[in-house]
């Protein structure tokens, strides 16, 4: 994307304008469309991907575990694996992170026990000898891993996926912009920050509070920092009430769209959503099409808050 391409863009004052204004945002869908479908396919997103997969996708039970123990934890790994996978090692000193790991092994058809508890069970199953068993799941045991936090060593492949270029006043227009949107914000100083590598959170802010709480973590980028804003705020108007970990990424992908359309909009490159959205690779990118109007509604409502 040429430089030329992240100037600020206006509309006449017409008739038409709201037509301008929706016929572009379509164009920029399109455009970001193509980009996601660019960056899945470059070497780069495979680098990233490959060393993804090495991750386990730990259990919703053992995610809790994990940040009660670590809470700004993003990713874990046992401590042969950090040496032999990744060329890192855990730091001396460091506490593990303890999980429960699941046992797998030979196990009778009948009371699904190992072989040696089988035994010592009331179990008559004798139809085939213990050594023909099919293994499977006997139970769990106590396990240490820790996060990348905690090692030193080679550093992982990253995505750049932050907005760049001159935000102006833009991240304080959008503080400005929480009350019109029924949104109470809070930008926290990044010592201060307890949500370990996301860079902004949309949630209750408490029980009897129906107003959604939106929380970035500060930055010296601005132009960044403002893409962030966006995108919680999209949570907040598109999202607060709905409570579906199955829609999740299509929530990531209606949010992120937002922040590049406003970010566009505003003269930032925002190229690095098209990364941000191939990572939610759960979906196929033209989930972003589907979702034009919810987008391109959110978009402009900030939007018009932001032109006052």
């Amino acid at each position: 994307m040429a430089t030329s391409d992240y100037a600020v863009v206006s509309f006449d004052d017409s008739d038409t304008r709201r037509d301008e204004m929706h016929s572009t945002i379509e164009q920029w869908i399109d455009d970001l469309v193509d980009s996601v479908d660019d960056a899945q396919a470059s070497a780069e997103f495979q680098e990233w991907l490959d060393v993804q997969r090495q991750f386990h996708d730990y259990s919703y039970r053992n995610t809790l575990l994990i940040k009660q123990q670590c809470p700004e934890a993003s990713r874990v790994a046992g401590y042969r694996t950090w040496q032999a996978e990744f060329d890192r090692h855990v730091e001396e000193g460091e506490s593990a992170i303890w999980i429960w790991a699941p046992i797998i092994t030979k196990r009778c058809p009948e009371c699904a026990n190992s072989p040696s508890y089988h035994a010592n069970t009331d179990c008559e199953y004798d139809a085939t000898p213990p050594e023909e068993w099919s293994r499977g799941l006997v139970g769990f045991r106590p396990a240490p891993v820790f996060d990348i936090s905690q090692t030193d060593g080679e550093p992982l492949p990253d995505l750049e996926t932050a907005a760049t270029g001159d935000a102006g006043d833009l991240v304080s227009q959008l503080t400005d912009a929480a009350d019109e949107l029924g949104v109470t914000v809070r930008i926290v100083p990044e010592e201060e920050w307890s949500h370990g590598s996301a860079r902004g959170i949309c949630q209750r802010l408490s029980l009897v509070d129906v107003q959604p709480l939106v929380e970035v973590k500060d930055r010296a980028n601005e132009a960044d920092l403002a893409r962030t804003l966006v995108h919680e705020y999209a949570h907040a108007l598109l999202h607060f009430d709905v409570d579906d970990d199955t829609e999740r990424a299509k929530r990531e992908v209606e949010a992120e769209a937002v922040a590049y359309i406003v970010g566009r909009y505003c003269g930032l490159d925002t190229s690095g959503s098209a990364f941000y959205l191939a990572t939610w690779e759960s979906d196929d990118a033209d989930v972003i099409r589907e979702r034009l109007g919810r987008i391109s509604r959110t978009s402009t409502e900030i939007l018009a808050l932001l032109e006052e």
